[in-house]
C-alpha cells in the first residue's frame, strides 16, 4: 500500500475541523492579555497623566531619579523644584514619579 493512501485518512480528519475551533485559544489569548496586561497599563497611564496635570506649587515630588523636592514653579512643559536651600532645579513634568501633598 503507497504511503499516500494510510497518510489520506489523518489528512481528512485534520482538515475537517471547524476554523472557528483553532482560532479559539487565540482569542481566548488576547482577551487573558488584554483584561490581565493591555487594561491595567492603560488606568495606570491615564492616572499618571493625571497626577502630573494636578502639580501645583508647594507640593512635594519624587522624581524618576530618587530627587526629593518641593515645586516653587509650574510651567507647561517643566517644573522649577527646590531641593535644599539655595538648589533649585528645572525639570521636565515626565520626571515625577510621585507627588506629595
Amino acid at each position: 500500500m503507497p504511503l499516500y493512501e494510510t497518510l489520506l485518512p489523518l489528512a481528512q480528519a485534520t482538515g475537517g475541523q471547524n476554523p472557528m475551533a483553532m482560532l479559539l485559544p487565540l482569542i481566548l489569548i488576547f482577551i487573558v492579555f488584554y483584561f490581565f496586561i493591555i487594561r491595567p497599563q492603560r488606568k495606570k497611564d491615564a492616572e499618571r497623566k493625571q497626577m502630573i496635570a494636578a502639580v501645583r506649587k508647594g507640593d512635594k515630588i519624587i522624581t524618576v531619579g530618587g530627587v526629593h523636592a518641593s515645586v516653587t514653579q509650574v510651567d507647561e512643559r517643566s517644573v522649577l523644584v527646590q531641593a535644599d536651600t539655595n538648589v533649585k532645579l528645572r525639570i521636565e513634568k515626565t520626571a515625577i514619579a510621585s507627588v506629595a501633598q
